[in-house]
């Protein structure tokens, strides 16, 4: 008579027949850590062997089936589907959910204002339509935990950035993303309302600290992505031999990064403009590299570091920063380009994009940021325009 036994281990099963007295053969079938061995007796013993076998090969199936669909759902949480496939909504996410998802998109609003301005709704729009299988970060200062939910129906740049999938907007508390960086020890110095700079010098800081944490890249706000930033570690040059800080990218916990921390600290100088942004990229690019001009469109490389040609984000230079806002008779390709810096800190004057006004401005906005374009240019006109046909 046939007996089965079963065998039973955390990752493997057998099936023996012990009373079987000829020779058999053994079939193994694996699937990832799953194992399943089938040891067939002599036909004579049990004719029935030949379903029994073919049954098991169906279950061995359904077992590889069920683990290889593990798999790729373990896999899609962590790369571009996760977005399609996020196991909660994702307003109940933490910033630092979304953060150790890794090769986060991060731009700061360190004032106190809670309504983006359209071209911080471009460059954040523009960012999560160019890296669509990446989270998006907007960290705002005058964003606390109990506002956070209300103020999708406040302001219509809140409900246009939230309706993308991957567009977080988070509370930026410094003292959190300060914590075991040597930053911190700074932050509980400086008196904030004796500094001239504080709303400069607080972004530079935490740029620092949640690039070194988290890795990714940081994006000021009036960046408009074109295509996507295929290095990893790099920073932006303004001009030869010049670094911005308005643009950069590192892995975490990145020594670079924690270096530009430590002479942060260090050579703190508040009432400097950039002595702890462009010039501290600059003079720490300096101390480990030896930087020459560019002489085309070429891209630097030091220590593992990418130094990227002005044009990447730069080929419009800042004292014809109002070119953005000028019609052309061509409007160039930036064929060279991954982004665009527009130069706000320049615009005293706040030129702003106009629709119908035909100027480059309006034509990168039509291109890469659409919906702000639709929703916070063409619509507000519209409603301005049928508020004083109203009152006429």
């Amino acid at each position: 008579m046939f007996q089965t036994v079963w065998v039973s281990s955390s990752r493997s099963w057998a099936l023996r027949q012990p009373d079987c007295h000829c020779a058999g053969k053994e079939t193994s079938w694996k699937c990832g850590f799953v194992r399943t061995t089938i040891q067939h007796s002599c036909p004579r013993y049990d004719p029935k062997g030949p379903g029994k076998a073919r049954m098991l090969k169906k279950i061995q199936i359904c077992l590889c089936f069920f683990f290889v669909s593990g798999i790729l759902y373990e896999i899609s949480l962590l790369s571009g589907c996760f977005f399609s496939y996020m196991p909660m909504p994702k307003h109940f996410l933490t910033p630092e959910q979304v953060l150790n998802l890794g090769k986060s998109i991060i731009f700061l609003e360190t004032t106190e204002r809670l309504e983006p301005p359209p071209l911080v709704s471009c460059s954040v729009e523009s960012a999560a339509r160019t890296y669509q299988d990446r989270p998006v970060i907007l960290f705002m200062k005058g964003l606390t935990n109990d506002t956070a939910l209300d103020l999708n129906s406040s302001y219509a740049a809140f409900s246009l950035l939230s309706s993308m999938k991957n567009v977080f907007i988070f509370p930026l508390q410094m003292e959190t993303v300060f914590q075991e960086t040597p930053l911190l020890q700074w932050y509980n110095q400086v008196v904030p309302e004796l500094e001239k700079n504080w709303v400069h010098v607080s972004s530079d800081a935490s740029r620092l600290a949640l690039i070194w944490k988290y890795g990714g890249i940081y994006m000021d706000t009036d960046v408009i992505s074109i295509r996507p930033i295929p290095e990893e570690s790099f920073l932006a040059a303004q001009k030869s031999q010049f670094s911005s800080n308005g643009i950069f990218g590192f892995p975490a916990h990145h020594k670079f990064i924690w270096d530009c921390m430590e002479n942060f600290v260090l050579k703190y100088n508040g009432n400097i403009w950039g002595n702890q942004g462009p010039f501290l990229m600059t003079r720490m690019l300096k101390s480990i590299c030896n930087l020459t001009d560019f002489k085309g469109t070429e891209d630097h490389s030091c220590q593992n570091i990418s130094f990227l040609n002005p044009q990447r984000f730069y080929p419009i230079p800042y004292p014809a920063w109002g070119r953005y806002y000028e019609v052309w008779d061509k409007s160039p390709n930036f064929s060279h380009s991954y982004a665009l810096h527009l130069w706000n800190f320049m615009n005293h004057n706040r030129k702003a994009v106009i629709a119908g006004s035909n100027t480059l401005a309006e034509k990168l906005y039509k291109a890469y940021c659409p919906t702000t374009y639709e929703d916070l240019i063409q619509n507000a006109e519209l409603e301005d325009f049928t508020f004083y046909e109203d009152t006429d």
